[in-house]
């Protein structure tokens, strides 16, 4: 049981790692256009991103998949940047001008992108292990329970400003997608150079 808490507090930890952000970046912008009203569409958002990003895990890990790190490294805010802009074209539009299938193909492939960016340091922490089969679930799980907490504080955020300070929905939307491209083009030009 020791074992579990040691690969599940790391999954915890590289989330909420404040000099690795690029996670919770995503996770502001996947859910800042969502309220508690609309909890079922985000645990839908959420739970495709999940099963997107432990899959990846498990095709690296494995060894299945294979790509280079450095692309990685860029696809990741560039995943970041469209899903903020998406927010941006999209905040104020009525629910049903929405391509909900894209959305959710999209939030799936992204949790790939994101899945294969934490694969790496897996592979590094586990590398004495002869099985990682049951370490790559612990840690997989400790990633999915720091993602809850993200959403969770995103969206208390998003309801205090919106009905306790009276922020329209629409600039609630634009102001933390605006906020997120802000941080992640530094990234993405970094990212870009590195290839």
């Amino acid at each position: 049981m020791s074992q579990f808490w040691v690969y599940f507090e790391l999954g915890l930890d590289h989330v909420l790692d404040w000099q690795a952000y690029d996670h919770v970046l995503f996770l502001v912008v996947l859910v800042a256009s969502y309220g508690f009203t609309t909890w079922k569409r985000v645990l839908g958002l959420v739970t495709l991103f999940t099963v997107g990003h432990t899959l990846a895990l498990f095709l690296s890990v494995y060894k299945i998949l294979k790509v280079d790190p450095n692309y990685v490294e860029f696809l990741i805010p560039v995943t970041i940047l469209a899903t903020a802009i998406f927010d941006i074209a999209t905040a104020g539009k009525k629910v049903r001008n929405t391509n909900y299938n894209l959305l959710y193909f999209t939030t799936a492939f992204f949790g790939l992108v994101h899945g294969l960016g934490f694969s790496s340091y897996f592979k590094m922490i586990a590398s004495g292990t002869s099985n990682k089969f049951w370490p790559l679930v612990e840690f997989a799980l400790g990633i999915e329970a720091a993602q809850i907490l993200v959403v969770l504080a995103v969206m208390i955020i998003g309801f205090v400003c919106q009905n306790l300070l009276k922020v329209s929905k629409r600039d609630w939307i634009i102001v933390t997608a605006s906020i997120v491209i802000g941080v992640i083009l530094p990234i993405l030009q970094e990212t870009y150079l590195a290839l």
